[in-house]
């Protein structure tokens, strides 16, 4: 008898309509998770519940709206009347050399990529059980100091220091706070983010796998992997972590330089 190490669990994945939310939903969904997904765009956010069945339930919101993150949670009270883990995926950013930055976009990574972190968890806290797991959306950007990503890094970095904050926050619910760190993982966002072409998407990828000891660039379902792993019993006695999940890009020297 085939067992699921989510079975009978609520999630929330913000950003699920594409990349890393919708695959990490994906992962969730296999495991047996009931999954809610959230996005701003209503056409793409039901094509993606739909294809990813009956198990998925759309609701349109913007993580960075306070009133649109608790009517979520209002929706996930009224439909299964708990959430057990909660993945704070929503995310944004470009590549913009400083000298180029505008008040518009630095509004814009605050404001989806820290702000809207806030406004989720805290949006949630009166539907998460007590022991529930929550997973932060990081990046190893906040470790490299890449040019053009002060502000989306700064972002992530901040991201990181939540959690170790909120794990302190929540310990008396026992609710556990973790991040995750993904490396090189080209998704639709290339395009839409950073406006790339798919040709340029897939030499970028050729390039980075020269850079990645495992050899090749990561999917979104090697995050979902990680976030069940920290989701599931297994990951009970993880608190405050950033689980780097990059193919050993940041870690592992390659005889450069």
């Amino acid at each position: 008898m085939e067992t699921h190490l989510l079975e009978g669990r609520v999630a929330l994945v913000t950003g699920g309509s594409t990349g890393i939310g919708f695959g990490s939903a994906k992962r969730l969904i296999e495991e047996g998770a009931v999954v809610y997904i959230t996005g701003r765009r209503k056409e793409q956010l039901e094509d993606a519940a739909a294809r990813l069945g009956r198990a998925a339930v759309a609701v349109q919101a913007d993580a960075t709206s306070k009133a649109d993150m608790l009517r979520v949670a209002d929706t996930i009270m009224a439909g299964h009347g708990q959430l057990d883990i909660l993945f704070a995926n929503a995310g944004s950013g470009r590549p913009t050399p400083f000298e180029e930055l505008t008040e518009e976009q630095i509004d814009r990574e605050l404001a989806v990529n820290l702000k809207g972190v806030i406004l989720t968890v805290q949006g949630m806290l009166s539907v998460l059980v007590d022991g529930a797991s929550v997973v932060l959306n990081a990046s190893i950007t906040a470790d490299m100091g890449l040019p053009g990503f002060g502000v989306y890094a700064a972002t992530k970095a901040a991201v990181r220091s939540l959690a170790r904050s909120w794990t302190s926050d929540l310990r008396s619910r026992g609710i556990r706070v973790n991040t995750i760190s993904p490396g090189t993982i080209p998704t639709e966002a290339y395009a839409t983010e950073q406006g790339m072409s798919q040709e340029e998407v897939e030499a970028y990828a050729r390039r980075a796998a020269k850079e990645i000891p495992a050899g090749h660039f990561g999917t979104p379902d090697a995050i979902g992997n990680a976030l069940v792993f920290l989701s599931s019993d297994a990951g009970k006695w993880i608190r405050g972590i950033d689980l780097v999940i990059d193919g050993g890009m940041t870690r592992i020297y390659q005889g450069r330089g």
